[in-house]
């Protein structure tokens, strides 16, 4: 009348164990071509971008200050002119862009 345990568990199914693995790895897969692997590419970038900050270079700080790189201190710091005369340090890994003394400049768009 009862069906038994070990008959139950047998019907389960006889799948392998790399099927039943195989959707978490294709979950890792999904992330990592669209999570990790941009992320990477991204911090890489940035850090090439900021090794690259030089005398004269135009910055933008993660906070939204605009200014002129004047002197390139350490490593890790630079002396920005934010105004006439106003001098800030900034921390390298805090500059969101650079723009080179060499970019041209882009043209103003028109709103119509």
């Amino acid at each position: 009348m009862f069906i038994s345990p070990a008959y139950a568990q047998a019907a389960g199914g006889g799948g392998s164990e790399l099927m039943s693995f195989l959707p978490l790895l294709l979950i890792f897969v999904v992330f990592y071509f669209l999570l990790i692997r941009p992320q990477q590419k991204r911090a890489k970038e940035h850090r090439e971008m900021v090794s690259k900050v030089r005398r004269g270079d135009t910055v933008v700080t993660a906070g939204g200050l605009i200014g002129k790189v004047s002197k390139v201190e350490s490593g890790e710091e630079v002396m920005v002119e934010i105004a006439d005369g106003v001098r800030v340090r900034v921390i390298t890994q805090t500059l969101s862009d650079v723009k080179s003394k060499n970019d041209p400049v882009e043209p103003a768009g028109n709103d119509n």
